[in-house]
This record gives C-alpha cells, sequence and structure tokens, in this order.
C-alpha cells in the first residue's frame, strides 16, 4: 500500500516536472498537499485567487484555471521554481 502511494506520487512529480500542456487543477492540488500543502479557504471576494499555505514554506498563490481546470505555462514555472527554492523538488 505505502509503495503504491509512493509510486503515485512519484508519477504525479514527474508528469509536472515534463510541463505536460494538459496538467490540471487537480493534479496540482494532489502536488502540493503531498508536499505538506493545504488549499486556504477564500473569503468572499476570493474570486478565483486561490493560496496553498503550508506551516513552514511561504505560500503558493495563483489563479485557479477557469473556465477549463488546465494550468498555464507560466503558472507551472512559477511553481516548479518556488518548489526548487525550497528543496523540494
Amino acid at each position: 500500500m505505502k509503495e503504491d502511494s509512493l509510486s503515485r506520487r512519484k508519477k504525479i512529480i514527474d508528469r509536472f516536472l515534463s510541463r505536460p500542456s494538459d496538467f490540471t487543477w487537480q493534479e496540482l492540488v494532489n502536488l502540493l498537499t503531498g508536499f505538506g500543502y493545504k488549499l486556504a479557504k477564500a473569503g468572499k471576494t476570493g474570486g478565483s485567487r486561490v493560496k496553498f499555505m503550508h506551516e513552514i514554506l511561504p505560500p503558493v498563490i495563483l489563479h485557479k484555471p477557469h473556465p477549463t481546470p488546465v494550468l498555464k505555462k507560466y503558472q507551472l514555472e512559477q511553481i516548479e521554481e518556488t518548489l526548487r527554492a525550497e528543496g523540494l523538488i
């Protein structure tokens, strides 16, 4: 069971690092929660802007993609830069 979980974790990290053109919002949520981030609750006027909070690390803030759930290339680049700077990948 634990091995299967690690395998899935590695697959999502590898997929993210390949910067696919179809990386989805749910994949990002899975990726970041695997590193200990939690999706912060947005206020009433939060709109599409979301924040992933971590106990120790700086937050990851971005706009939730819409109308499709696919992230933009610049978003993947920014997230990768943050994760690398924190030594997570």
